[in-house]
């Protein structure tokens, strides 16, 4: 079963509906975001990160206009360093790769060792997009079916303010 198929299947077990638009594979929010002009939804970033000694690790969702302030995402997270964390913990922890960083990665975590934290801007009624752990297709979810999503897999997570 592909990436995409596997969350697909996970979505139509828990009667998730959605939106998907296909395009050729994108590696940034910017070149992502010219395939879903005019289609209604937040655009959303998926920043994958861990501690200096790579013990913690955190999915961090905002809008992919902003940047990530990591020092005071540390302390949110009571941390002293925050960084991106490795291509080789990316495929380790959510088994993907660059590019692809997404919720969806997350059916691969069977530690459940993985943080979930939204950005509070972004959670709402709008749907959010995501690379269905495939980077040529960008789905558009309602917060109250992500949420659905995480209890299902058995995460928490926190809204945060960045």
């Amino acid at each position: 079963m592909s990436p995409f198929e596997q969350v697909k299947a996970e979505l139509a077990k828990l009667n998730i509906s959605y939106d998907i638009v296909e395009h050729p594979a994108v590696f940034t929010t910017d070149v992502a975001d010219e395939y879903i002009k005019g289609k209604v939804g937040v655009r959303t970033k998926s920043l994958f990160l861990t501690n200096k000694k790579k013990k913690a690790f955190y999915l961090v969702f905002m809008d992919d206009d902003k940047r990530l302030d990591m020092n005071h995402f540390a302390e949110i997270v009571g941390e002293k360093h925050i960084k991106f964390a490795s291509e080789a913990s990316l495929m380790e922890k959510l088994g993907l790769k660059p590019g692809v960083v997404s919720i969806f990665g997350l059916l691969n975590n069977k530690e459940k060792d993985v943080q979930v934290y939204f950005e509070k801007d972004i959670v709402g009624d709008i749907p959010l997009t995501f690379h269905p752990n495939d980077n040529t297709k960008t789905i558009f979810v309602k917060m109250d079916d992500l949420v659905k999503f995480l209890n299902d897999l058995g995460f928490e997570y926190n809204v945060i303010e960045l």
